[in-house]
């Protein structure tokens, strides 16, 4: 009997081990993790680099309070702001936390210059923010709001379309009281939907005639995993703000909200705070990681690794055109959209020994590690096709 609570339908299998981008389960069965715990484990699992980090720092001091500096911290903030448009960055311990603070930190500008009453944000109906109580309203899912009433004001909502307009009626959306617009670069959790360059310049020119911010969420598309550092990169926007997790930590928890000198300048002493956030033990780790994926070495073999499993992936739907409906996606956050559901396609995968992850329609979430060697995809890529031709 399991004392956990029934939150996740959790599959019956678990792992004792990894290294790099396999997974050993406590059978002794081995496996192809290309779910890298939800875009979490950036470089792959056992990453000697940060083992190294983690048993350096874990000897010195693991936590103090953000009452004192935290060097590591401030080296990790300097570095996402030399690489980004930002100017501040304040850290938090994950991806929730991070769009959290970043809705925080919009509305607390407005109220820093006397204007209170521009406080709603909003967003893309059936997007993910995360599983806070304010971060699913945000979202806009029924699935994920209901039951968990009242409703949390100060969201409002507007369509994305995979045609055009892709943002339908979006001015009309825009109030006097809209404070800013806060959309994922790619979606992740809503099918791997990604935002077209022309529309998020399109939401930026929107954001300068209205005088309000723009909020692109990089909780899962950033630090590497587009194939540019950050996803919004190729459109040459700037944002205001840009809440990141996942991928930083390269499997410790740690998330973050970086943000324009005009944002930051709103959030004085005392009007956010993190026990955890930020502590020595994380940054470090943070530090490790931001000094390998940045590298324009780094992301080049990422989008050279993304360019060759997308190929061989829309071959793939040429070849079995009754299963495959849409190949999505960018660097190696990838979409494999099905033409029904995809939970049966998912266990075959496992069965297989290939494990992937579901995404809103239809879709399989494909994310290897940022690292991934060229056999590994081909490894995957077979067990795809054995998959398509025992279903097609």
């Amino acid at each position: 009997m399991s004392y956990l609570v029934k939150n996740y339908n959790r599959k019956k299998i678990s792992f004792k081990r990894g290294k790099g981008a396999y997974l050993f389960s406590t059978n002794g069965s081995k496996y192809l993790d290309f779910c890298s715990g939800i875009a979490v484990n950036s470089l792959g699992h056992s990453n000697p680099k940060l083992i190294k980090a983690l048993n350096y720092q874990a000897n010195k001091v693991w936590h103090v309070s953000n009452a004192f500096t935290i060097p590591e911290g401030e080296d990790l903030a300097k570095k996402l702001v030399k690489k980004t448009f930002a100017d501040f960055v304040m850290f938090q311990n994950s991806g929730a936390e991070a769009t959290e603070a970043a809705i925080k930190a919009a509305r607390r500008y407005f109220f820093s210059i006397g204007n209170s009453k521009k406080n709603r944000i909003l967003c893309i109906k059936n997007s993910f923010h995360g599983r806070t109580i304010a971060a699913i309203h945000a979202s806009g899912s029924k699935k994920m709001t209901e039951g968990f009433g009242p409703k949390v004001p100060g969201f409002d909502h507007v369509e994305f379309r995979n045609f055009k307009p892709r943002f339908p009626n979006i001015r009309s959306k825009i109030k006097k009281n809209t404070a800013a617009i806060m959309v994922e670069t790619i979606m992740g959790e809503g099918g791997i939907k990604t935002i077209p360059d022309k529309c998020l310049r399109y939401l930026r020119k929107i954001c300068n005639e209205k005088k309000i911010l723009l909020i692109l969420d990089e909780v899962q598309c950033g630090i590497g995993r587009s194939g540019d550092f950050f996803a919004y990169e190729r459109s040459k926007v700037k944002p205001d703000i840009v809440p990141i997790a996942k991928g930083i930590g390269g499997g410790f928890p740690i998330g973050a909200v970086l943000m324009t000198k005009k944002v930051a300048s709103g959030m004085i002493p005392g009007t956010h705070g993190s026990t955890f956030g930020g502590n020595p033990l994380a940054m470090t780790i943070g530090n490790t990681v931001m000094d390998i994926v940045s590298t324009k070495q780094f992301l080049n073999n990422v989008k050279r690794s993304s360019k060759y499993f997308f190929s061989n992936l829309n071959k793939l739907k040429e070849k079995y055109p009754k299963t495959i409906k849409e190949i999505r996606g960018r660097g190696l956050l990838i979409g494999i959209q099905l033409y029904k559901d995809q939970s049966n396609f998912i266990k075959k995968l496992m069965d297989n020994k290939l494990l992937t992850i579901k995404a809103a329609d239809h879709v399989v979430r494909v994310l290897p590690p940022l690292n991934v060697k060229k056999k590994e995809i081909d490894q995957a890529l077979k067990i795809i096709n054995k998959v398509c031709l025992e279903l097609e």
